[in-house]
């Protein structure tokens, strides 16, 4: 089952990354803003596409924590960050510097190194109260913590840094609550599913970390923000799978290979956030200008 659950994981990373790109794609064309926005927005074709990527992403993602621990289906959600390039770059009309694919090349790489050596394995899709009180508690106040610290007046890049790292541990306690709340829906049924709290409960946090996100792309640059976001999210999550559902990973002298993985994976995304800063803009067909207009 852990096979299927990275193969799982691997299709929700890329399905969001579509979504996410063709979502943009669509938004691109239009000037409105607000209700109107939304209101063009399901006309366009894009736009549909981009729903149906972001829906499918979910599905993948319930699915791959039903079937793997969260220590491995969420740092496999790095991905999602080249997809996203891979995708987003001919469809928006621009061409990624070399260096980005260099870092595109360090992330996969970096964590391939890191998911063979941890091998992350136990696959309990519940935790007993006892444990999920003190997760909540210092999850949610971690992220409050960073909040408070990127008030106004702090330099735009610590303010993004801080922001995205409490989006990234938000991210990572929906996870670890939709993990929960798919193994009692596919345990019990939908009932089940709709009386558990943790139902409720990523719901509220997925939301929480959305509007934290947008703040920290609004906050700052992007190289402050994506690293937080990516390595604070596979952090958490590999915290959250051993502490609350008692997942395993290896250590002794695989810990080297580990901290080489991490360190590859860090310095990739590094590479990428600051090559998407010097992207190249090419010309759009005339064909598709006249679409737009």
């Amino acid at each position: 089952m852990i096979e299927l659950a990275a193969v799982f994981a691997v299709a929700g990373a890329a399905s969001n990354a579509v979504g996410t790109a063709f979502q943009r794609k669509a938004a691109s064309a239009s000037s409105r803003g607000g209700i109107r926005l939304l209101a063009e927005l399901v006309h366009r074709p894009y736009w549909v596409i981009g729903m149906a990527g972001v829906i499918c992403a979910a599905l993948f993602q319930s699915l791959a924590l039903v079937n793997g621990p969260l220590a491995l289906v969420q740092p496999l959600f790095i991905l999602e960050l080249p997809f996203a390039l891979l995708v987003a770059a001919p469809l928006m009309h621009r061409r990624l510097p070399r260096s980005g694919w260099w870092g595109v090349g360090g992330c996969v790489a970096g964590l391939a190194v890191l998911l063979i050596a941890a091998a992350p394995h136990g696959a309990s899709d519940q935790a007993p109260l006892a444990r999920w009180i003190p997760a909540l508690c210092l999850s949610v106040g971690a992220m409050a913590v960073a909040v408070l610290l990127a008030r106004r007046g702090q330099a735009p890049a610590r303010r993004a840094a801080l922001l995205a790292a409490a989006s990234a541990t938000g991210n990572a306690l929906t996870a670890a609550l939709l993990k929960s709340a798919s193994g009692t829906f596919a345990d019990h049924g939908f009932t089940a599913f709709l009386r558990s709290w943790q139902t409720y409960g990523f719901t509220l946090a997925g939301v929480v970390s959305v509007l934290l996100l947008e703040n920290a792309l609004q906050a700052g640059p992007l190289a402050a923000a994506q690293p937080a976001l990516t390595i604070g999210d596979a952090v958490v999550s590999l915290t959250l799978g051993i502490t609350l559902f008692g997942e395993r990973v290896r250590t002794g002298w695989w810990l080297v290979p580990e901290i080489c993985g991490a360190l590859l994976i860090t310095v990739g995304v590094l590479v990428l956030s600051r090559a998407v800063q010097r992207i190249v803009v090419l010309p759009v067909p005339a064909e598709e200008q006249r679409q737009a207009t």
